[in-house]
């Protein structure tokens, strides 16, 4: 019996071994999910990105076969969630369930743990709506006139709150106060909860927050909405003008929610989460029970949310810069 080269053995082989772990990878990537998936949210129950979180839970469980949980991290204006998710296996299981402040938090603190583009790929735009100011009922301002003329007189004396700093709050807030120019005391929260229940309270006098975490208390009357931050006007609240309106030139502060997984997550899982991600967002139930926290269903590819985010690392940086707005 003729014996074979040893080394062209040793190369067929190493092939077939090769090829079978190939084989192996993308059965895995297909057979994805095959366990629960954890939606981790950089912020407390009760904030905007928790609601519009919770409005795809069900909907996306049913579709994956799997089922989702919620696991809120609050803290830092949303970085310790982020770098959680930046650090945990890319295996599709961790899935960053966040907000605009994505995009803006590396404008404003010097030193993050985590590079937003480097540490995550993008899987899809979910929403898209306004931030909102809403006031204490209580407070002597009813509109954005008198809040500005309220801080000319008395500077610093004015505060409003956010769900954190770097959130779209903190930037609509900040930009408002430049562009009037006058001083405001910018208070950070862990999140929208417990940002509303200080505002209602007579803590703060004034709230920088995303549709959804507000809407119920404005229908109810427990806020009163005296502005939003985009160049049109909420459908839910017609009522509310928006700040442009008002003489804010080039004013627009546009929050989005959206997800992402850690670097080195599969394509395949990428993409079947994307795809599964934009047929939820289809369903006509879901879209209305997204318009009714005044959200907007986006559903975008991987790529156009890759490229939403290189654009606004630019975009906030240079508005934190010339606004002077840094992290407190």
């Amino acid at each position: 019996m003729r014996k074979g080269n040893p080394l062209v053995t040793l190369i067929s082989v190493f092939s077939i071994l090769l090829a079978s772990l190939g084989v192996m990878e993308i059965a895995q990537a297909q057979a994805w999910p095959t366990k629960p998936i954890k939606f981790i949210v950089p912020y407390p129950p009760g904030g905007g990105t928790d609601i519009i979180a919770r409005i795809m839970q069900e909907p996306l469980s049913q579709v994956l076969g799997q089922q989702i949980i919620i696991d809120n991290r609050g803290g830092a204006g949303g970085s310790i969630g982020t770098d959680i998710v930046a650090k945990s296996t890319p295996d599709g299981y961790s899935v960053l369930f966040t907000l605009s402040s994505h995009t803006i938090n590396p404008a404003i603190y010097p030193k993050l743990a985590f590079d937003t583009e480097k540490d995550f790929l993008p899987v899809s735009l979910v929403a898209s709506l306004p931030q909102i100011l809403v006031a204490n009922p209580n407070f002597p301002a009813k509109t954005v006139k008198e809040v500005i003329e309220m801080a000319k007189s008395k500077p610093d004396a004015v505060s409003y709150a956010s769900v954190g700093n770097g959130s779209p709050g903190h930037l609509a807030g900040a930009m408002m106060a430049s562009s009037a120019g006058v001083a405001m005391m910018h208070i950070p929260y862990r999140g929208g909860g417990p940002a509303i229940t200080d505002v209602i309270a007579g803590q703060v006098p004034l709230l920088w927050v995303s549709i959804p975490a507000a809407a119920n208390y404005v229908k109810t009357g427990k806020l009163n909405a005296l502005a939003v931050s985009t160049v049109k006007r909420s459908p839910i609240f017609p009522d509310a003008p928006t700040m442009v309106e008002l003489g804010f030139k080039d004013y627009e502060v546009d929050s989005w929610y959206a997800m992402f997984v850690p670097a080195g997550t599969p394509q395949a899982t990428v993409d079947t989460l994307y795809k599964a991600t934009v047929q939820v967002l289809a369903d006509p139930a879901v879209k209305e029970k997204l318009l009714g926290q005044g959200a907007e269903a986006v559903g975008s590819s991987p790529a156009q949310l890759g490229a939403i985010v290189k654009a606004e690392l630019v975009k906030w940086k240079k508005v934190a810069k010339q606004a002077s707005i840094k992290a407190e």
